[in-house]
């Protein structure tokens, strides 16, 4: 369970494992507000107040806020179902 006023770990599981070209512009907005938001949170929230499982959430999503690629963005990109395509 993910920390009060941060996104929840179901909805970003669920925004990583659908292909960016199967997304319409408005739900691809509405993922980037909603991940820029709770970077947000995660760099206003220190780690000593964040729950076992938040802080596991943050450090498998990227929230570290340390300008390195993700393990789920890391994945989704290997997959193919991500932005970045190398």
């Amino acid at each position: 369970m993910s920390d009060t006023g941060r996104q929840s770990f179901t909805d970003k599981a669920g925004s990583a494992l659908k292909p960016d070209s199967q997304k319409s512009t408005v739900e691809q907005a509405g993922d980037f507000v909603k991940g820029k938001s709770d970077s947000a949170a995660s760099t206003f929230q220190p780690n000593s107040q964040k729950s076992t499982t938040q802080q596991a959430g943050d450090t498998l999503s990227g929230n570290k806020n340390d300008n390195q690629e993700s393990l789920l963005d890391k994945t989704k990109n290997a997959m193919g179902f991500g932005g970045n395509r190398s």
